[in-house]
């Protein structure tokens, strides 16, 4: 535990190093505290035995650690009442509509890059997590044929199919009805959807228009890397300097491999608030040089998704923590209104 005047000379030297990207001197330091330099030398040392600090070189001044940088937050975390009201300053102003929830999720991915000038990380809700609103069946010419699906969450998927023979509009129209009153209501990952589908009471002519329509439903369940939005990855290039190329190699590949940077993600859904890892505190060997601000959005007893953002360590903590704050309990409110619908 450090005492109140060591946490607050702390606080500066983070702040003053984020700022301005040097050292901080104990000179600095005391032109806005009420102590003199020969007592925050004093504090700055006992700071650097703690592990908070380092000091580079020969330089007067201090940095902090990933240790320091991680006091900083659990205090920013804990040190402050989280109010409605808070949640709705303009620190991240989204203009989310009433349209398809894959688009709210882009949305907020581009707008927070935007307002952090970091790189944004935001998954969209699962598909399973949502069921089936409506299907339409519609014939585009006579051997083709546009199957239209949407979804609880607001989605909509559509697929065209092409059959060597003319198809009767007739099978389309009693497709369309079926697949209603069999699939409405039904959770797109569930099993018992595949079974719906394989109805024994249908005709020759009937089950094989629906095996040859079916897999617009099972591809959409299966489909995993459209669930994450990624936004910013040139500033978290052009901004960061990495140590070396294969470093940097590590943090494109996990950015291509979409599963693992959701597994990454996971550990943030059941956090009751953000959820932050600094460097090597990131279980993935890519992040460990850099920092991660994550939070989880949803309905009030079920997460959802993600929304997060990825950055150097020296990033302005409290910024971004308030960003993906705001942005999660927006993206909450949406994804509420839509389900209950």
């Amino acid at each position: 535990m450090l005492t109140p005047r060591q946490e607050l000379i702390l606080g500066k030297v983070v702040e003053g190093y984020l700022e301005a990207g040097q050292p901080v001197g104990s000179k600095a330091l005391a032109a806005d505290v009420e102590w003199g330099p020969s007592t925050i030398r004093n504090e700055l040392a006992m700071l650097e035995e703690h592990g908070l600090l380092a000091h580079p070189h020969t330089s007067a001044g201090r940095v902090p650690t990933e240790s320091g940088y991680r006091y900083y937050v659990d205090r920013l975390l804990s040190g402050r009442e989280r109010t409605g009201a808070e949640l709705e300053k303009p620190q991240l102003s989204l203009s989310l509509v009433r349209h398809e929830i894959d688009e709210a999720v882009r949305v907020t991915t581009e707008t927070l890059s935007q307002v952090t000038n970091l790189l944004a990380i935001v998954s969209a809700p699962p598909l399973e997590t949502a069921t089936v609103r409506h299907v339409e069946v519609l014939l585009l010419q006579p051997q083709v044929l546009m199957v239209v699906v949407i979804t609880s969450t607001g989605g909509v998927t559509k697929r065209v199919f092409t059959f060597e023979e003319p198809v009767d509009p007739g099978l389309a129209d009693w497709g369309a009805s079926f697949l209603n009153e069999q699939l409405a209501g039904m959770g797109l990952g569930a099993s018992t959807l595949q079974r719906r589908l394989a109805d024994p009471s249908l005709s020759p002519r009937e089950r094989g228009f629906v095996d040859a329509i079916s897999p617009v439903f099972t591809e959409l369940a299966g489909d995993v890397e459209h669930t994450l939005y990624v936004d910013g990855a040139a500033r978290l290039v052009s901004d960061y300097q990495f140590g070396d190329v294969a470093q940097l190699n590590e943090v494109m590949q996990m950015l291509e491999r979409r599963v693992t940077l959701l597994g990454v993600l996971s550990a943030a859904l059941v956090e009751r608030d953000v959820y932050v890892r600094i460097g090597r505190e990131n279980e993935a060997p890519a992040l460990r040089s850099l920092a991660l601000v994550a939070a989880s959005y949803g309905l009030p007893r079920r997460s959802l998704g993600t929304v997060s953002v990825l950055g150097p360590l020296r990033m302005d903590y409290g910024h971004a923590i308030r960003s993906v704050r705001a942005a999660a309990h927006q993206l909450s409110r949406f994804v509420e209104d839509v389900y209950e619908d």
